[in-house]
């Protein structure tokens, strides 16, 4: 595994790399992560973004008016425009904006990126940007008026991709990768028992270091609802196949619906400086490709091969890597087409631990690098955080370790 003496990051695709206009990741906050209709169950989106965006911003001693836009991913939402919404909720003044954008499970990553795109062209200096899903709240989705009675026509899951190309659902679509590529279902449940296993390990370490507690009708949540200690091998083999026949892919090597927010803030590495602000990840590339929606699972693989190629790099090039768990087989399948090996991916679990809040789960990609590279990363590693999305896509972000210590 190579770190700082491995081939150099090219900064042509980057020209702010080295200035004081070069984007960096300095904080991220999370809320706890609750399973759809679990201890999130009556809170609204808004309400999970807001305390999240509060506390980031008392984290940093930012000027709650110098911030120049909240950009938040969202999936399943109602419309409308949740980053604003929340970000009057949190109480940041009016002048504050905000930009909602939907790229399904890489919103919130795809939020990041173009917040680090903003700082590098200079055209502001502070970002709060990430994603929220409220599954439990969601509301409901119908074509209007196109039954024969004249009634709204209720349907959960929205089309990515004609049928003359294919769009299967994830579950299948996760069978066909899974068969194409020969991940074994023995494979798959000790990458899901892995999960929870690493999960739960961090509930008091990593996990507490990034929740902001938050209140609801129940009582104050700290903890991801989803990891479970008492899982077995056992217990994963008796799960019959969820999605086809005689396949591989159960609910216990697939990721379920969950709620959650998560934002970082995003800024120069002139304004890091400015505020005092030490220990960061500094932003390299990122790139976003389609893929074939019957194969969506290693879209993400596509995106990362493209930002390593770019950049002049392999997968072992890599310190650690965090790739949305949606199911074990794509990031099986994906881990394998980047020749990366499965000890240096997702080190604190993911979300077949966790679960996945789909705008949310690519922000949470970038915090678990930042927390892991401040835990203890060698100065210059790099890390990589990639997702594959719904119709076929990938989006896939670069970035260096940086103590910037004083």
């Amino acid at each position: 595994m190579t770190h700082v003496s491995g081939p150099s990051a090219d900064p042509s695709a980057n020209p702010s790399v080295g200035s004081d206009r070069e984007p960096v990741i300095v904080l991220a906050r999370r809320t706890a992560f609750g399973r759809r209709n679990g201890v999130f169950g009556r809170v609204l989106a808004e309400d999970l973004l807001a305390p999240v965006l509060a506390a980031l911003v008392a984290d940093g001693g930012v000027p709650p008016d110098r911030i120049d836009d909240v950009i938040i991913g969202n999936a399943v939402g109602g419309g409308g425009n949740i980053a604003r919404l929340a970000a009057l909720t949190a109480g940041l003044p009016a002048r504050v904006p905000g930009l909602t954008i939907d790229r399904q499970c890489g919103s919130g990553l795809e939020a990041i990126v173009l917040a680090c795109r903003l700082v590098a062209a200079g055209a502001g200096e502070l970002y709060l940007a990430g994603g929220v899903e409220s599954c439990s709240t969601a509301p409901l989705r119908a074509h209007r008026l196109t039954s024969t009675q004249g009634h709204p026509d209720f349907f959960d899951r929205v089309r990515f991709s004609p049928d003359t190309v294919g769009d299967p659902d994830m579950g299948v679509a996760a069978e066909n990768v899974a068969e194409r590529f020969g991940i074994s279902r023995e494979r798959q449940d000790a990458f899901a028992l892995r999960s929870h296993r690493l999960a739960v390990a961090a509930e008091t370490g990593a996990s507490a270091a990034e929740i902001v507690p938050l209140d609801t009708a129940a009582g104050r949540v700290t903890t991801d609802e989803g990891p479970r200690r008492g899982l077995t091998p056992g217990l994963l083999a008796r799960f019959a196949p969820a999605f086809r026949a005689g396949g591989t892919v159960t609910a216990g090597n697939s990721c379920a619906d969950a709620d959650g927010a998560v934002v970082v803030l995003v800024t120069s590495r002139q304004t890091a400086m400015a505020l005092g602000l030490t220990g960061y990840l500094r932003f390299v590339d990122a790139a976003a490709t389609g893929a074939d929606p019957n194969f969506l699972g290693v879209a993400g693989a596509d995106a990362a091969r493209r930002v390593l190629a770019r950049q002049g790099l392999a997968g072992t090039d890599l310190a650690r890597i965090e790739f949305n768990e949606a199911f074990a087989a794509q990031v099986l399948a994906s881990l394998d087409l980047l020749g990366i090996k499965e000890e240096r991916a997702n080190l604190h679990g993911g979300a077949l631990a966790l679960g996945h809040p789909f705008g949310a789960s690519g922000a949470l990609l970038v915090l678990r690098l930042l927390q892991q590279c401040r835990a203890g990363a060698a100065p210059g590693e790099l890390v990589l955080a990639a997702v594959s999305i719904a119709g076929g896509l990938g989006v896939a972000a670069l970035w260096r370790w940086d103590p910037a210590e004083p």
